[in-house]
């Protein structure tokens, strides 16, 4: 068991009860002692600090069968994507890099199964929600509800606090993988193979195991139309400011993207949206639904031009800004998922955790 040290209320609390907050990171002296293997797990006590200070981090990797015969500076490098190779070797130099507890010296090859441990001195990282919650599962893969604004693998600004990484703390399989994959702000189901064998095993095979994936948006605007087979080409643009944005395309120019949408309910100028996926283009249906002129309440690429998105990068998001966009992330939810598995079993798996946002937003435009 993962222990929390509250040191707001001075209380403890079981690994899970993660409150959105920055956090203070530090080693306890009875994992040995732990009943499961902490090979994967990157921090294992917490501190919770009062004023989002950047405190001391320490983390810990195992060296995978891919990395072996690395070079430790090799091997850090991608670990945190913010540190630089001169910063790497600054924390080398100053003593806060072990291998197998053993302070590391120099740039030596590593090995397969080796344990390295570091500590990163005024860690901090975006505040994101924690909250995952088991929805379904058998005994090679999991469907797991991902909040609006977790991130499901490392970003920039979150290597800790991803929904792969909370899970390998805080849930059965320590060696979870992600079978897909969801959007930043996007809430809803994601598939998980719970160690690195099934993953390997089902993503090849992922059309066939998720026979049907549907979402729901709230858009902007009441369109004309009750169901709409729509269907284009996407790419990104060269001549884009946001490079991963997706754009229609001349025929020949991207790549084939359909999706069937039927209006759920309009209220207010604004609709909920059922978006039934055929293909899975990246960013397909919030770049359909903008094709289209409804574009996804709060989308901060694919609404406004993109301003809010190219502010947020810069950090210059102000409150007037945060108003526009009328909710703190975009309101698209994978809503339910048909899984069929190798012995032709099926299984509907639908995600009814809607965000304190999608509810409130939906409560004040009459669309619950």
């Amino acid at each position: 068991m993962i222990w929390l040290k509250n040191t707001l209320h001075k209380q403890h609390l079981i690994s899970g009860l993660l409150a959105p907050y920055y956090w203070r990171f530090s080693f306890i002296n009875a994992l040995n002692f732990l009943p499961f293997n902490i090979n994967s797990i990157k921090l294992n006590t917490i501190k919770q600090t009062a004023n989002n200070n950047p405190t001391d981090a320490l983390f810990k990797k195992s060296v995978a069968a891919e990395e072996d015969q690395q070079c430790l500076l090799d091997f850090l490098l991608p670990c945190i994507p913010y540190l630089s190779l001169e910063e790497w070797q600054r924390l080398l130099d100053q003593g806060l890099v072990c291998i197998d507890g053993n302070v590391a010296a120099g740039n030596p090859v590593l090995a397969h199964g080796q344990v390295v441990t570091y500590e990163v001195p005024g860690y901090k990282e975006g505040e994101v929600d924690c909250n995952w919650k088991l929805l379904w599962q058998n005994h090679e893969i999991a469907a797991v509800h991902k909040p609006g604004n977790l991130p499901v693998s490392r970003t920039t600004r979150n290597v800790y606090n991803t929904l792969v990484q909370i899970l390998r703390r805080e849930s059965p399989w320590p060696d979870a993988h992600l079978l897909h994959r969801l959007d930043l702000e996007t809430s809803g189901i994601v598939l998980i193979g719970q160690n690195n064998d099934v993953a390997k095993t089902y993503q090849p095979i992922l059309k066939e195991l998720m026979q049907k994936k549907v979402y729901l948006a709230i858009v902007h605007g009441e369109p004309v139309w009750r169901t709409l087979d729509y269907q284009c080409e996407l790419n990104t643009l060269k001549q884009s400011d946001i490079r991963c944005q997706m754009h229609k395309v001349d025929e020949g120019s991207g790549k084939p993207s359909q999706t069937i949408f039927t209006v759920l309910k309009s209220s207010n100028g604004f609709s909920l949206i059922q978006a039934q996926l055929i293909t899975g283009r990246k960013h397909q249906i919030r770049a359909h639904l903008s094709e289209l002129g409804h574009a996804i309440v709060g989308d901060k690429i694919y609404s406004n031009g993109g301003e809010f998105y190219l502010k947020r990068l810069d950090d210059a998001l102000t409150q007037e800004d945060h108003d526009g966009l009328l909710t703190k992330h975009h309101l698209l939810h994978a809503y339910q998922v048909e899984i069929k598995l190798n012995n032709d079993e099926t299984h509907i798996i639908k995600d009814e955790n809607f965000s304190d946002e999608w509810q409130r937003f939906s409560k004040l435009q009459g669309l619950s």
